[in-house]
């Protein structure tokens, strides 16, 4: 096993969730690029994908006239997507350029959908204001979903999963698909399968500097970020601790972005190179239930 590079950083959820803001702001015009008008008249790889696996949850296998919540939604890809599928979708973001690229997607592509600018850490309380103010049509939702690649950014699982449970209706269902951390631990540019990185979190964020982003072309003017380890256990935890009955865990081998050079492009994806497949999850997924 290789020395892990020193990435612990002392730093305040204050301090990096504005780092992590700039961050993403600047990913902003560089997305819209890459992304275009990616739900097209059909549906993202993402959803596409998430779909399939939520489908034995839901009614009638569809989330047609329901009402879903796109936490973590950035610039809104996959929230049309659900959209155009006959959901009435809200999404939430921290970033303002991201919801304001969201909205210009959804009026490209002719759907309806509810932008709510809150860390999503507040999420409750943001969505009963925007309900309060006329600017969502509920707080309260048959689905909650979390697009993958996103709880590395909060540093508190157990107050996200209060806000899941305090958003659902009973009855309602909770989906993440998102990064497995034992792949978060790896060196992506290791020539094998190779573990520097903490799997397990002790509270404390790693700091990143890169000016790269994992899609389109260009540099970040705000390079840093802090992300927080959470292993699989903290996450179903979490969300046991919040109330939430789990219906299903699932593992996976392929990841929408290319977390390293020597991973394969593939159906839906990209994958470790055979015979390593089978040896490192890339993505876990949960389903689970507000009773």
């Amino acid at each position: 096993m290789s020395e892990a590079p020193e990435r612990t950083a002392d730093v305040t959820w204050e301090e990096g969730r504005a780092a992590n803001l700039a961050n993403w702001e600047d990913r902003v015009p560089i997305h819209e690029v890459a992304y275009g008008d990616a739900a097209g008249d059909g549906l993202s790889q993402v959803v596409r994908d998430d779909l399939a696996a939520m489908a034995p949850f839901l009614p009638d296998g569809s989330v047609d006239g329901l009402e879903v919540c796109h936490l973590q939604c950035h610039i809104g890809t996959d929230t049309v997507s659900f959209a155009r599928v006959g959901a009435r979708v809200t999404g939430v973001d921290f970033s303002p350029s991201a919801l304001a690229s969201a909205a210009r997607l959804a009026e490209r592509c002719g759907v309806e959908v509810s932008w709510v600018e809150t860390d999503v850490l507040d999420a409750a309380a943001a969505l009963r204001d925007a309900v309060a103010g006329g600017a969502a049509p509920t707080a309260e939702f048959d689905v909650v979903y979390t697009s993958i690649g996103a709880i590395c950014w909060l540093n508190d699982l157990d107050r996200w999963a209060t806000q899941i449970a305090a958003i659902l209706r009973p009855g309602g269902l909770f989906y993440i698909r998102d990064g497995h951390q034992a792949m978060y631990a790896l060196d992506e540019n290791a020539p094998d399968l190779r573990s520097v990185y903490r799997y397990f979190g002790d509270g404390s964020a790693q700091v990143w500097d890169d000016a790269s982003t994992y899609t389109g072309e260009g540099t970040l003017a705000h390079t840093r970020t802090y992300e927080w380890p959470h292993p699989v256990s903290e996450v179903v935890n979490a969300i046991i601790g919040a109330g939430l009955r789990i219906e299903r865990l699932d593992e996976g081998t392929v990841l929408p972005w290319r977390f390293s050079p020597r991973m394969e492009e593939v159906d839906g994806g990209w994958a470790w190179p055979e015979p390593e497949r089978s040896r490192m999850p890339v993505t876990f997924s949960l389903t689970a239930r507000k009773a």
